[in-house]
């Protein structure tokens, strides 16, 4: 199945999440199987645990391309009571003391076609042999289209009937989001900043029939490399193995340029006005790297209030960079990031931070 087939709008990996849970919350649109399509490593599988988390409800998570039929449909034994044969099943499937729960069949697409007809028994019916799945369970399926460069077997029309479909892409505010949230490499979130477009190079990947290329998990390992106690020419090494030569290439020199436009260290320590305004980066590279290294370091919260007069100076940057949009998305960025660790009183008390509110206001 290639992805114009799918007939749906793309969505957002963000809006997907907002979709799915008001979905969980309404106990008749629970009972409709989901399925989510989509690139590798666009983050289906990772909202699906974030759903069950924040809900707190278990959540059964099915590898289809790891396990056998039998598995899922039970084994057949034979009852002597009864002087029949009877299923058991599976062990891992919920029981009716687990009220509530989401199911999710990941990879359904590149399933054995056997498997995939008892996964189809459990998706249509809510059951499989003689198991019934509790009533408070949600079933989620997620796979790749074909022209997603995956091993896929084409959905009926039968199956797709009974499913909500959605069609999950990447984006790039919604993955700078959650990179923050999970403090990746700030130079992976500067280079994307600048670079959108190598996010998710699926496409161009598959058009040139490289094996390796860039996904929002990719990035997310190429950030585990850069914070790893690997030598320097080792994280390159990887960073090759994890995005490809082309992509690892134009990341590496990036980097270059971010590091020899910017130390943060040594602006964290310089005083306010000119000592900072020389210190201060001279290309855009360097500027977003500085933005997201800012907002990393306002987990500190003794350097809050230095972080905000670094910002605040972004004015004494050449005229030819964005410095009113890359202030206001690093105050942004800090005001989220003091949120999260429950900061936000030192940082709205601070010295620094009434200045600058005082001049938006009176902007």
């Amino acid at each position: 199945m290639n992805t114009s087939a799918l007939n749906i709008p793309p969505i957002a990996v963000n809006n997907l999440k907002v979709a799915l849970k008001a979905q969980f919350s309404d106990p008749v649109l629970r009972l409709r199987a989901t399925m989510l399509w989509g690139t590798r490593g666009v983050g289906k599988s990772s909202v699906i645990h974030q759903i069950a988390s924040e809900a707190q409800v278990p959540l059964i998570d099915l590898r289809l391309t790891t396990i056998e039929p039998v598995d899922l449909r039970g084994a057949l034994f034979a009852d002597d009571t009864l002087k029949k044969t009877v299923w058991f099943p599976p062990e891992f499937l919920p029981t009716d003391e687990q009220a509530e729960g989401i199911l999710f069949l990941d990879e359904l697409t590149a399933a054995d076609q056997r498997l995939q007809t008892s996964a189809y028994s459990l998706i249509l019916d809510r059951r499989v042999g003689n198991y019934k799945l509790p009533e408070g369970w949600m079933i989620i399926a997620a796979g790749n289209a074909a022209s997603h460069g995956a091993i896929s077997y084409d959905m009926g029309t039968a199956l797709a009937d009974r499913l909500f479909h959605f069609n999950v892409q990447s984006t790039i505010d919604a993955f700078l989001s959650y990179a923050m949230s999970k403090n990746l490499a700030p130079e992976v979130m500067a280079f994307l900043q600048v670079r959108p477009d190598k996010l998710d190079d699926t496409s161009q990947q598959l058009q040139q029939d490289y094996l390796t290329g860039a996904s929002p998990r990719g990035w997310e390992d190429v950030s585990n490399v850069l914070q790893s106690g690997l030598e320097e020419r080792q994280k390159q090494w990887f960073i090759q193995a994890r995005i490809g030569a082309a992509n690892a290439a134009e990341f590496l020199a990036a980097i270059q340029d971010l590091q020899a436009g910017s130390n943060v260290i040594a602006l964290l320590d310089a005083p306010a006005g000119e000592a900072t305004a020389s210190l201060l980066p001279r290309s855009l590279d360097a500027l977003y790297g500085l933005v997201y290294a800012l907002a990393s370091a306002a987990s500190q919260v003794q350097r809050i209030n230095r972080i905000i007069e670094i910002v605040e100076q972004f004015s004494d940057m050449p005229g030819n960079l964005p410095t009113q949009e890359s202030q206001t998305l690093a105050m942004e960025l800090i005001l989220k990031k003091t949120l999260e660790i429950g900061a936000e009183d030192q940082l709205l008390n601070s010295p620094a931070w009434i200045r600058y509110s005082g001049s938006q206001a009176n902007a």
